[in-house]
């Protein structure tokens, strides 16, 4: 969301216009948007549709010099007295001047970071984030909205804060309710034009990068450019640091970070850079919801006379009136969201450019091309199992054959829409991929915990062995093999049980609570490759959703993110071999003795979560080879089997554990 806290009403040089909000008064939650109980009844109904709240946070200043009078939420406030009583922010909570290089206090060299970090930017007040004080108030407002149900932050202008700093506040913030820490990126526009580099501020989370801005831009009006959205030469954020998008707020305007770029105002290139950029695999990418504003680049969201905001309607072809834009409703954008969570954890293969066409595939998982002239007839190598594809651009009107060698016939005709893309475990989809399409209100935190209630039928199982058998009584080996693919560094955990809306007696501590499940972990090996493992799985007694357990091991201080897994390959001599493993690299190992007789029936719930990034809920349950007990947006895995799952994806397999 845009900023939710208490900000200046500007009504002099322009009447509201958009860059109010970004001129703090307090930290109120009190906007044009709404007061603290609006806000969390919105977080609230997000939440239970599976959309989490990511909150623009303007942390680095207060309101620009020369301002005074009452915010949004009837604070006062005199911003040239650096009084901000409603925080309450004085005088000694600002940088002096003198610790700027500049002669008038403004940041007016990129070359310096000094300048850029200790200097008003554009007049802007500027916090001296050193001072616990100022810390504790930032780190109060985030935990505020954490308590109201937010996952995260967008901390904006954090080019002008000093890295340690940042980190030190998200170090005071609390985790999440549901387990896990907030997420975090962080605006920094490097565009190799200054002394600022994203790399920077790569301990702190995700980071901005905007030169993907212009690189998409240049590829969605020439395709030869596209295999060259990322490009380490010129400084880009690599993939797993790099926080993506076609446009924003700001460049969408013409404002910082602006220049090459393409906008809603642009329909058909718009549609193809941000359908590749969900297509793509490198970084994490945000899509842009707008208002249109024309060339008026301070205009604020569409209003009534009373300058309250307008309602988004919906009209009788889905799209939004009353002003607003709402790209994230267009086909080609809405619906490739659910191609990015299909295929997450894979990489690009079967790459083709040529003749303004492009095409690739995402692993095993989805298929995905574009026709710059808007139109395409070709047999091209898919990756995908044999069977008949829906295609996700034009709502299935179209399907696609794959045949047994993995090729098909793609076909592309539609001049403004020029995309198509399809998915293993789509709306139409191979018979043995055991995906169980149908509608779902889903209740999920991201956590595990979600509950949800759907109807629909499925093809086959996917399963490899029935599960119908006789549940297993006591302690019992289970072995779960999650593929997630990470970079060097990275390390992925599981939390699971029992959903608490299924079970009495469930608690925040796994020792006493219901929905937690006894386990204890083999010993895998005692090689460095281990080290990690064998660090955290130390007093990890329970598979459960809170996180790491009082007493669990520490590896160096850093502390695990619930039960560890270790990486293995099914490549005899590499480091991480195991026989368990016949599938590749990335799939991590959990071998534990569980206690069966706390499953429900047999079953349990399990999710990952990769450096506190959680995958996707999972749509219907594939591993349903036997009665589940009940819907879940989470893997159900069994108690005694060995259980092959996919990060953000719904195929599996369930066997019996091999006795050698």
């Amino acid at each position: 969301t845009s900023p939710v806290n208490e900000y200046t009403v500007i009504t002099k040089e322009y009447i509201r216009p958009w860059w109010e909000r970004y001129q703090p008064v307090s930290y109120k939650i009190a906007s044009r948007s709404g007061n603290d109980v609006e806000f969390k009844d919105m977080v609230d109904r997000c939440k239970n549709v599976g959309v989490r709240i990511y909150v623009d946070v303007v942390i680095n200043h207060m309101a620009g010099l020369g301002r005074t009078g009452k915010g949004t939420g009837g604070s006062s406030f005199d911003s040239s007295n650096y009084d901000f009583p409603g925080v309450p922010f004085s005088r000694q909570h600002f940088n002096d001047k003198d610790k700027c290089p500049s002669h008038d206090g403004m940041v007016n060299n990129y070359g310096d970071p000094n300048n850029v970090r200790n200097c008003f930017l554009v007049g802007l007040t500027d916090l001296d984030q050193k001072q616990e004080y100022v810390r504790n108030k930032i780190a109060g407002f985030f935990n505020h909205l954490i308590d109201l149900g937010v996952a995260g932050f967008r901390v904006d202008a954090a080019k002008h804060m000093w890295p340690g700093d940042i980190l030190a506040i998200q170090k005071l913030t609390k985790d999440l309710p549901e387990g896990g820490t907030p997420f975090f990126y962080h605006e920094v526009i490097d565009q190799n034009d200054g002394a600022i580099k994203v790399n920077e501020y790569y301990p702190n989370g995700l980071v901005t990068e905007f030169r993907f801005c212009q690189k998409i831009a240049q590829g969605a009006r020439n395709f030869g450019e596209l295999g060259g959205v990322y490009d380490p030469g010129w400084g880009m954020a690599d993939s797993d640091h790099a926080f993506v998008f076609v446009d924003n707020h700001d460049n969408q305007r013409g404002h910082g970070g602006g220049g090459n770029r393409v906008t809603h105002k642009t329909p058909r290139d718009y549609k193809i850079a941000v359908a590749f950029m969900l297509a793509n695999d490198y970084g994490f990418p945000r899509i842009m919801s707008s208002y249109y504003f024309g060339d008026d680049s301070s205009q604020g969201p569409p209003h009534n006379s009373d300058y309250s905001i307008k309602d988004v309607t919906i009209e009788n072809d889905g799209l939004c009136g009353n002003g607003w834009v709402c790209e994230h409703r267009w086909n080609p954008i809405g619906n490739m969201v659910a191609f990015r969570n299909a295929v997450a954890g894979t990489t690009k293969v079967h790459w083709k450019d040529q003749n303004d066409q492009v095409s690739f595939a995402r692993g095993n998982k989805g298929f995905f091309a574009m026709a710059k002239q808007g139109h395409m007839d070709e047999t091209l190598q898919t990756g995908l199992p044999a069977g008949e594809y829906c295609d996700l651009i034009t709502d299935c009107k179209k399907k696609i054959t794959v045949d047994g060698s993995g090729n098909a016939h793609i076909v592309i005709d539609n001049s403004e829409e020029p995309i198509l893309a399809f998915i293993v475990g789509g709306p139409s989809t191979p018979s043995n991929t055991g995906v169980h399409s149908g509608t779902s209100n889903t209740n999920s935190s991201g956590t595990g915990s979600g509950t949800g209630s759907g109807t629909g039928s499925g093809g086959g199982s996917g399963i490899v062995s029935p599960t119908n058998g006789p549940v297993p009584k006591g302690f019992h080996r289970t072995i779960i093999l999650f593929e997630g693919r990470t970079a060097p560094g990275q390390d992925l955990f599981i939390r699971g049980g029992i959903d608490e809306g299924h079970r009495q007696g469930c608690q925040h501590t796994a020792a006493s609570s219901a929905c937690a499940i006894p386990i204890k972990s083999h010993d895998l090996g005692s090689s460095d490759h281990f080290a990690k493992y064998n660090a955290w799985r130390q007093g990890d007694s329970y598979l459960d959703w809170y996180g790491a357990e009082p007493g669990q091991g520490d590896y160096h201080g850093q502390t695990p993110q619930g039960t560890p897994a270790v990486w293995t390959t099914n490549q005899p001599g590499k480091p991480g071999y195991n026989e368990l493993n016949s599938y590749g690299e990335h799939f991590w190992l959990v071998d534990i003795e569980m206690d069966c007789d706390k499953t429900e029936n047999g079953w349990f719930e399990v999710k990952a979560v990769i450096n506190s990034n959680w995958e996707s809920n999972v749509p219907g349950n594939s591993c349903h080879y036997g009665n589940v007990p009940y819907r879940s947006q989470n893997h159900w895995a069994r108690c005694g089997m060995k259980n092959v799952l996919h990060f953000s994806a719904v195929n599996c397999e369930i066997s019996e554990i091999p006795t050698s």
